[in-house]
This record gives structure tokens, sequence and C-alpha cells, in this order.
């Protein structure tokens, strides 16, 4: 077992112990308002599935635009937030998340075009996943700047948007007020509390100005992308983190599906079912970074894999409803921690921590866009509850992996140089 091991910290240890705290708000804010955005749309792809007159088959393709969207987006952004800085980056990204909403909502209810739609949802998906890797990367420099574990906090934030935005959803359909009128509400809160909460941001990600190695030219930020998709330790993360995708987006996707298919419950019952998913992983987020700051990544991350293969094998196969709700509580408390210590790891290094999570954020996305169709074929010849049996098969094999999200060598010895100056340079609040 290793030794705990707090977030490294920049090699810049002066800035002020309220500008974090206002950028670590800043950035909670913008998870927040991104999940916002999110949810809100998929709340509302019932009523544009009836608008349009769509199959589910022609459904599923429309939303595929979203996912294409982002992956398009993912190996640039990093670039992107490289050369701009991540307050910049995101406030342009929400600019297309709001065009595309609008654009979107319009194209449902005055255009009747799915194929207006689909435009719409490939632009709000690349500004939602370049919007994703500079919050993340943000994220991870505020991380370190507190020397304490906050990322998971963050998409607990996401998460808790996301709900809210269903929970608007809900009330805008329950009050027949049209796709496009809602979404372009939702677009523009999103984009002015955006705009907003990125003026917190820390200035610009640290770069060691005595360090030769780091060329900042284009030339030099395109090679170094290049150079990422070739460090093992950054492709070892993304594939953990791949696998930390699917085991929650697996669940997002087909949990409901499979209870009320598995084991004829409701669709009510089913959709609590979800409920209780998202409660958990709400609660691992939050709590896990206490976890993680006592016992650092490994140990705890071990767990969690464990954990969240035990609650799936047990909602698959415990035959009982109330004990299969168990397995799915422990599921997602499993599940809570891989996506985000996953982007943290990726940012270890500030100097490359842009670049380093675009690329990660690219191979964990895959299993968004590829995960939800090959459940669905395996559920065609054995059940969607028993195709879930996957997610254990695939997260115990996982455990190889943990070990390499443990923060580098020289990573620590900074965060320790760092912690001290900061202390010393801060006084308490």
């Amino acid at each position: 077992m290793s030794a705990p091991t707090s977030p490294a910290v920049a090699p810049d240890a002066t800035v002020p112990a309220r500008a974090v705290r206002l950028a670590r708000n800043g950035v909670a804010l913008t998870f927040t308002l991104n999940g916002l955005a999110v949810g809100s749309w998929f709340s509302r792809v019932p009523a544009v599935r009836e608008a349009l007159d769509l199959s589910a088959g022609r459904l599923g393709l429309l939303l595929l635009a979203l996912s294409v969207g982002a992956l398009l987006a993912m190996p640039t952004s990093g670039l992107l937030a490289q050369r701009l800085g991540s307050a910049r980056t995101v406030t342009l990204a929400t600019v297309l998340v709001a065009i595309g909403l609008i654009v979107a909502g319009l194209g449902a209810t005055v255009a009747g075009s799915a194929v207006v739609v689909a435009l719409g949802m490939v632009a709000f998906g690349y500004g939602s996943g370049a919007c994703d890797v500079a919050m993340n990367v943000e994220g991870a420099a505020v991380e370190r700047r507190l020397g304490r574990t906050v990322m998971p906090r963050f998409h607990a934030a996401w998460s808790l948007g996301s709900v809210a935005g269903a929970g608007f959803g809900a009330g805008a359909a329950r009050l027949d007020v049209p796709v496009g009128a809602h979404v372009a509400v939702i677009a523009v809160v999103v984009l002015v509390g955006t705009a907003f909460a990125s003026r917190a941001f820390l200035p610009q990600p640290v770069v060691d100005a005595t360090d030769t190695s780091t060329d900042t030219s284009p030339a030099g930020r395109r090679r170094a992308q290049l150079a990422a998709w070739r460090e093992p330790r950054t492709l070892l993360i993304g594939l953990f983190v791949l696998v930390a995708a699917f085991t929650e987006g697996s669940a997002n996707d087909w949990l409901a599906v499979a209870f009320v298919d598995g084991l004829d419950l409701s669709e009510a019952a089913g959709a609590a079912v979800f409920g209780v998913f998202v409660v958990g992983m709400t609660l691992g987020r939050t709590a896990g970074t206490v976890a993680l700051d006592r016992w650092g990544r490994v140990p705890v991350l071990c767990g969690t894999v464990l954990l969240a293969a035990a609650g799936a094998a047990l909602a698959v196969l415990a035959g009982s409803g109330p004990v299969a709700i168990v397995g799915v509580a422990l599921w997602g408390i499993g599940a809570s921690l891989g996506f985000p210590v996953g982007m943290s790891a990726a940012a270890d290094e500030e100097a490359h921590a842009a670049v380093r999570v675009s690329v990660v954020a690219v191979i964990g996305y895959t299993a968004f866009l590829g995960g939800p169709p090959l459940l669905g074929l395996l559920g065609d010849h054995v059940g969607i509850l028993r195709a879930l049996l996957v997610v254990p098969l695939l997260l115990l094999p996982t455990l190889a992996l943990v070990p390499t999200l443990r923060p580098p060598v020289a990573a620590r010895d900074m965060s320790k140089e760092a912690a001290a100056g900061q202390t010393s340079a801060t006084p308490p609040n």
C-alpha cells in the first residue's frame, strides 16, 4: 500500500489564498452550469423525438451527433487551453454550447428538421468537449494550490447541475414550454454564468521560465500534443479513465431499462433505481476527497474499483429488487472517483497538463460513444440486465492500472516545497 500523496502543487506558491478560493468557486460554478446545459437538453429529448417523429434508431443517430462533436473537440482543446488559458477557452467553448442549444431547439420546434438539430448538437458537443478539458485543467491547477483533493467535488457539482437541468426540463415539459424557448433561456443563463465564473480563474498555467526544455511556440505545442500520445503513463491513465467512463456511462444509459426489463419494475421504479445510482455517485464524489487526502490515490481507487465491481455484480445477479438496489448504491459509490481522479492524475505536471488531459479525455470519452450501442447489441442476445455483467468483468483487470495514477516523484517533491512556501507566504483565513 502506498503512502498518502496529496495533489502536486505548482512551483508558483505565491498565489494569494483568497484568489485560490475564488478560483475554486469559479470552477465549481462552471462545472455546475455545464451539467445544467447537458441535463436540460437530455430532459427534453422526448419532446424533440415527438416533434420530429423519430424512430428509436434515428433518435439514437441524432444523439450520436453530440458525442461526435465532443470527440472532434478534445484532440485540439488541450492546445487551445494552453494557448489562450483556461478562462478564455471555457468562455469561448460555452459560446458554442449556447449556440448549439439554441440551434438545436429551434431546429426541433421551428424548422422541424433533424439535420438542423444534428448541426446544433455537433456545435453543442464540440463546445462541451472543449469546455470539459479546460475546466478539468483549471480544476487540477486549483487542486494543486489548495494542496488537497477537490476534483471529485467539481464533478459532483456537474452531477448536481445535470440533476437540476433535468428538474427544470421536467417542469418545462409539464407546463408545455416549447423546447426552443426552454433551451434558449438555459443557453443564456449558462453563457452569462460561465463568463462570470471564469473571471475568477487563476491567471494562466504556471510554466517554469528557467526550464528551457519547454517550447511554448505553436509548433512546440503541437509537438507536445503528439508526444503526449506516446507517453506510457498518459495512455495507461487514459485506459483507466476509459473503463471508469464505461462503468459510469453504462449505468446512465441502461440501468433504468435493465431493471424495468429484467426485474419487471415499473418505469417510475426504474427511474428511481437510476436515482439511487446518481445519489451514490454524488455522495462518493463529495466524501471521497477526504479518503483520498488521508490514504492516497492508489489504495482508495483499488477499494472503489472493487466496490463498483461487487455492486454491479450484485445488482445484476441478486434477483431480488431490494438487494439489487443495494448493489446499485454500491456501484454508484464505487464508480464515483475513477473519472475525476484520472483527470487529476493526467494534470499532475502543470506544464503538460492541458495536452495530457486532452489525450486522456479523448480515450475516456470513446466509452460514452461506443459503450451504449455495444451493450445494446449484447442485450439483444442475453438481455440488458445480464449484459451489464460486462462492467465487473472490465473493472477487475483495471486494478492493474491503478498504480499508474500515483503522482510522479518530482510532482510530490514540488508539493511539499510549494505547500511549505504558501503556508509561510499567506496568512490563514
